[in-house]
C-alpha cells in the first residue's frame, strides 16, 4: 500500500508539473514559400489554425506539440489559386480538411536552438519532418501573462504528401517547385 501510496504521489506531482500553452494567433503566423516558374517565389499562408503546447520544464526540452490547420484558410493573396491549392491537384481541401503536427521531440542543439521532429499529415499521408526552431525567450506581459516566442522552419517535398500537380515549362524546370519552405513565427501564453 506504501508503494501504491508513492506511485501515486509521483503521478499527480506530475500531473501537476505539466504546464499548458495556447497560440496567440494575434501574434503568430503560418506560412510558406514555394518556387514559381524556377524564377520567382510565392508565399502564402493558413489564417485558421489552432494547437497546444504541454511542457514541465522551462526550457521546452521535453515540449509536447499538437497543431492543427485548416485547409480552406489557405492565402496567397490571388482567389483563382487559393482555390486551386483547395482542389485535388493539391491540398484536395474538400476531402482531407486538416493538416495536423504531432511532436516527438524536442532537443536542444545550441544557445537557444532545437531541433523539432516530429509526425506531419497531409491528405492523410503522415511523414516524419525535422523543424529548425529558434526560442526567443519567455517573458511577463504587461496583463501578467506568460508569454514564449519561437521561429520555426524547415522544408518539405510536397510529393512526399501527394500534392503532385506539376507542369512543366518549355525551357525545363516545374511551373511550381517540389520543395516547400515553412516558415513559422509563434507566440505561445501560458494557460
Amino acid at each position: 500500500k506504501k508503494l501504491l501510496f508513492f506511485v501515486l504521489i509521483v503521478s499527480l506531482g506530475t500531473l501537476q508539473a505539466q504546464t499548458k500553452w495556447t497560440f496567440d494567433k494575434a501574434h503568430s503566423k503560418v506560412q510558406f514559400k514555394v518556387t514559381h516558374m524556377v524564377i520567382s517565389e510565392v508565399t502564402g499562408q493558413f489564417k485558421s489554425y489552432d494547437g497546444t503546447v504541454e511542457t514541465s520544464k522551462d526550457d521546452f526540452t521535453d515540449a509536447k506539440i499538437n497543431f492543427t490547420i485548416d485547409v480552406n484558410s489557405i492565402n496567397t493573396d490571388n482567389e483563382q489559386r487559393d482555390n486551386h491549392l483547395k482542389s485535388d491537384d493539391f491540398f484536395n481541401a474538400e476531402k482531407y480538411p486538416k493538416i495536423t503536427f504531432v511532436s516527438k521531440s524536442f532537443k536542444k542543439v545550441g544557445d537557444k536552438k532545437y531541433k523539432l521532429i516530429g509526425d506531419l499529415t497531409i491528405r492523410n499521408i503522415t511523414k516524419q519532418v525535422e523543424l529548425d526552431v529558434v526560442y526567443n525567450g519567455t517573458v511577463k506581459d504587461p496583463w501578467g501573462n506568460t508569454r514564449a516566442g519561437f521561429k520555426v522552419t524547415g522544408q518539405v517535398n510536397r510529393f512526399d504528401f501527394g500534392l503532385k500537380w506539376n507542369a512543366l515549362l518549355e525551357l525545363g524546370g516545374a511551373v511550381v517547385g517540389e520543395t516547400v519552405d515553412i516558415i513559422i513565427d509563434a507566440e505561445i501564453v501560458k494557460s
